[in-house]
């Protein structure tokens, strides 16, 4: 009888990894076949010395001197409209909310869905201290050792720099596009883009604008980010998540250190107790959304034993998220996420204070909400003393694309043109981009842009030495070149570029 029972379940897992193996070989690998595209001929100096000049104008937003900083912005434009003379005479231009600039290349079929690039001019402070940190002057806009260095290298002038450049270079072929092209270039995005952006988006709803697609910063072609993956790793965003800090404050009666009340009843106490609880108790999440449509194109590419699980979820679903939730980076791409950020309480060592306050970065995932997440905060915290209200300006998360659209096909064929060896995935971007305020007047926005980043690159955005490769503005041309004329109309014949 024993015998009889342990061969029935031998079979029964023999039955199992058979089916899991063949469920595993079924899934073929993901990635658009694409024949090979002899490279565009770039200029790379050209380019370089452009982005070089555009670094040099101290587009910093948020700056006080509302003369100079616009003075800056008036360098910068003065340099588009000589680098740029095509663009500036062939396409509409709008100046909106003082420096944000509109663009709108018309189209020859009223019928065909516009689409959109974005871009933009500002750029982030140095933080205060770290100038000498730097090996060449921040806003020097310097070439040297095969790079360009300076504020706004990778965010973002090197891509409105090169997709001036694709322009620019499509005109003088002739080109004649089916579809009408927006350039939106904001002056404010690091400060939320409410005079730009915004007000573009606004302007175009209020002229009966609808776009097909919008394309923003984002995601990049990564490299050695995703365990497993060894090949470079192009990641397009689908959506992005949403933001709320929550600011939690504790009161107690204040007093002398000598005579502390009942453990937990003090201010700092009692705020010590909710955060722990807060930090403990993070929003459920699971491969789901723009994490499912990653790890699905991803799953193909990977080790046979790393694939056998993420192609099998039905059953190591469990042990897969578990995993993932070990890594921060893909721990953000599956749930909404929880910071604790500030403290303050106090400010002597013998004295208990009566206040004591915190505040809460949550990172909303698409599907969660500021509402949620303030729910979620309440129920965990569980105290009436402990008084949790928003902070801050919030956004909830965007809306989610689609990688089975057509518009994500026409981007992902030019990634797979331009950076043959990359891999292609949805995915979703952790940070703000301007892509979220299109919602209202977009059917899919998307957000990538064509630069190489490693691991040690991530650091340089927003940080110090925020440099770029020369080579890598000549793909980045190729990029925006082969996707405007894929998704926009081919140029005449005759004249191929």
């Amino acid at each position: 009888m024993i015998k009889r029972i342990f061969l029935g379940l031998l079979l029964v897992l023999v039955a199992l990894a058979t089916m899991l193996v063949l469920n595993t070989l079924r899934q073929g690998s993901r990635q658009l076949a694409v024949p090979a595209l002899a490279p565009m001929v770039v200029d790379s100096a050209a380019v370089a010395a452009s982005l070089a000049e555009a670094l040099r104008a101290r587009t910093v937003s948020g700056l006080l001197d509302a003369t100079g900083t616009a003075a800056e912005f008036d360098r910068l434009q003065a340099h588009l409209r000589q680098r740029y003379p095509l663009v500036h005479s062939s396409l509409q231009r709008e100046v909106i909310g003082n420096h944000s600039l509109l663009f709108t290349w018309r189209g020859s079929d009223d019928k065909a869905k516009p689409m959109a690039l974005l871009a933009h001019q500002d750029v982030v402070p140095i933080a205060p201290g770290t100038e000498a940190l730097w090996k060449q002057p921040p806003f020097g806009g310097l070439i040297d050792g095969g790079f360009v260095w300076g504020r706004g290298a990778l965010d973002d002038k090197s891509n409105l720099i090169t997709q001036l450049e694709a322009v620019e270079s499509l005109l003088k072929t002739g080109l004649n596009p089916l579809r009408t092209v927006y350039l939106v270039f904001g002056h404010d995005v690091v400060v939320g883009g409410r005079q730009g952006v915004v007000a573009i988006v606004a302007l175009l709803k209020q002229r009966g604008v609808r776009l097909d697609f919008v394309l923003d910063e984002g995601m990049a072609v990564t490299e050695g980010i995703l365990p497993g993956v060894a090949q470079p790793l192009a990641l397009i965003g689908l959506a992005e998540k949403g933001s709320v800090s929550l600011k939690l404050s504790a009161s107690a009666a204040p007093g002398h250190s000598s005579m502390p009340p009942a453990a937990g009843t003090s201010a700092i106490g009692r705020l010590s107790a909710a955060l722990t609880r807060v930090d403990h108790s993070p929003m459920p999440g699971g491969i789901h959304g723009a994490a499912a449509e990653m790890f699905a194109a991803v799953a193909p590419e990977l080790p046979f034993g790393q694939r056998l699980a993420m192609s099998n979820l039905w059953l190591t679903r469990p042990l897969v998220e578990g995993l993932l939730g070990k890594g921060a980076a893909t721990n953000a791409m599956m749930r909404t996420t929880t910071a604790l950020t500030v403290v303050n309480a106090g400010n002597k060592e013998n004295v208990l204070p009566g206040q004591a306050e915190a505040i809460v970065n949550f990172r909303i995932l698409p599907g969660d909400s500021i509402a949620s997440v303030a729910a979620h905060v309440q129920r965990v915290v569980a105290d009436d003393h402990i008084e949790v209200k928003p902070l801050g300006v919030a956004f909830e998360p965007s809306k989610l694309a689609t990688s089975a659209a057509a518009p994500f096909k026409l981007i992902e064929r030019a990634v797979r043109e331009v950076f043959p060896n990359a891999l292609v995935a949805p995915s979703l971007m952790l940070a703000a981009s301007d892509a979220r305020h299109f919602d209202d007047i977009s059917d899919h926005s998307y957000r990538f842009m064509p630069i190489r980043f490693k691991s040690e690159d991530l650091a340089r955005v927003h940080g110090t030495d925020e440099r770029i490769p020369v080579d890598q503005l000549a793909d980045m041309v190729r990029f925006y070149h082969r996707l405007l004329q894929t998704a926009a109309g081919a140029p005449p014949e005759g004249k191929q570029p």
